[in-house]
């Protein structure tokens, strides 16, 4: 039996020290304490949230500000105005040879792309060849060092500027919108593999213009005279323009979309004719939805009709008019591709005004890229008139280095 010793202590035989039942108290009282703090420490391992720091420890550091990120070099750094300039014409060759004027206009005056014009029967080895005499006159240094659009119009039908051995004969759109929507995309892949491997990375093609019917196809000149419609109603229009863009894009060639805003009611052909007008189109009709589903659904190059449009700007063709081009295209549309004219050069729409005066007004009102196409010779005094304007007009000035910048990021983009 143990015994009592010291006060509040007591002694176990043997001398050993037992502890009261009030210090058995306090220290079962620690002990829990201890398990607490043990408990609120896991806890808060578990929840990510830190106990509190002792009192008297420095505050957290703060995070490091990140860094501020390089602004993407600007793509026309380095270019003179001149060859700025130059990245804003296509100028046209006959398909069949690369005529002088125009090698001139790639290799001296810096133009930025070549459109293949009237009609080759010679077969995909003789275009490779005619497209190759401009495209090896980039590696000299001409046209900036920059890949240059090599473009045609391969429509179908009436409308097939190359044929003969490797290109398929191509029935008209007429024709083509009324095939299966995959069926026309499988063929336009392979005909435009076919433009691929000639060297001609653009085609003018699809024509989106909203004939109205059947019978007024026979009174629109442009488009339902040559059977260049898809189709007479916007659903077929726009399902079939899908497939053939979708077809092109596949084969690494740039679709473009035309006559903007519609040449589905015009009667007379602006190649030929001057004075045509278009008195019906506004900004909400059919013919414009079509052009919007096809933005929507991601076409990239859009051009421009020289038609006059009495209900959106009665005073000057569409080409001319920055309440088409940039109002209506870029600014209810959406559109934020480039954008290039009809022909400038010999189109009797146009006729009125000089050559300088067209490019100037094409390019002010916001298209990107001016086609010169059936007469090549006038593409010197369009240049000069353009460069002379923005040496003496910062604002036209921005105008040209905005659309040159559009210009070389689209071939960055599908050129590499």
């Amino acid at each position: 039996m143990s015994r009592r010793g010291r006060r509040g202590v007591l002694s176990a035989p043997g001398g050993r020290a037992v502890s009261s039942s009030r210090d058995v108290r306090r220290g079962r009282r620690m002990v829990g304490l201890v398990a607490l703090a043990a408990a609120v420490g896991v806890l808060a391992g578990c929840t990510g949230v830190a106990p509190p720091a002792p009192s008297g420890s420095p505050e957290p550091s703060a995070a490091p500000t990140p860094p501020t990120p390089t602004p993407p070099p600007d793509p026309l750094a380095g270019m003179t105005l001149e060859q700025r300039v130059g990245q804003l014409f296509m100028v046209g060759t006959p398909a069949s040879g690369a005529a002088p004027v125009s090698l001139y206009a790639v290799r001296t005056l810096q133009v930025g792309g070549v459109f293949l014009s009237g009609r080759s029967a010679a077969g995909s080895a003789a275009t490779a060849a005619v497209v190759a005499a401009f495209t090896d006159l980039v590696a000299g240094g001409a046209a900036a060092g920059l890949p240059l659009f090599v473009a045609t119009d391969q429509e179908g039908g009436q409308v097939q500027v190359l044929s003969g051995p490797g290109f398929d004969r191509i029935p008209s759109a007429l024709v083509q919108g009324g095939w299966d929507a995959a069926r026309l995309r499988a063929e336009a892949q392979r005909w435009g593999v076919e433009l691929a491997m000639s060297g001609v990375n653009m085609n003018l093609a699809p024509v989106v213009d909203l004939v109205p019917s059947a019978a007024a196809a026979k009174q629109n000149p442009p488009i339902g005279g040559f059977d260049r419609e898809l189709g007479t109603d916007p659903a077929t229009i726009v399902r079939q323009a899908d497939a053939f863009r979708g077809g092109m894009t596949a084969a690494g060639v740039i679709p473009v979309l035309k006559h903007f805003p519609g040449l589905g009611e015009v009667t007379a052909n602006t190649d030929t004719s001057a004075g045509v007008v278009d008195a019906t189109t506004t900004a909400s009709s059919a013919s414009v939805g079509v052009f919007r589903s096809e933005i929507e659904a991601g076409a990239p190059v859009v051009m421009m009709s020289t038609a006059i449009y009495q209900q959106l700007d009665p005073g000057q063709p569409a080409a001319f008019s920055s309440r088409i081009v940039t109002g209506l295209l870029r600014g209810e549309l959406g559109f934020d591709g480039l954008v290039v004219s009809d022909d400038l050069s010999a189109a009797r729409q146009v006729a009125a005004w000089s050559p300088a005066d067209r490019a100037i007004l094409a390019l002010r009102a916001g298209v990107d890229i001016v086609l010169v196409s059936t007469d090549p010779s006038i593409v010197g005094a369009m240049i000069a008139a353009v460069v002379a304007e923005a040496e003496a007009d910062p604002a036209f000035a921005a105008t040209v280095d905005a659309a040159a910048r559009r210009v070389v990021e689209s071939k960055a983009a599908w050129l590499g």
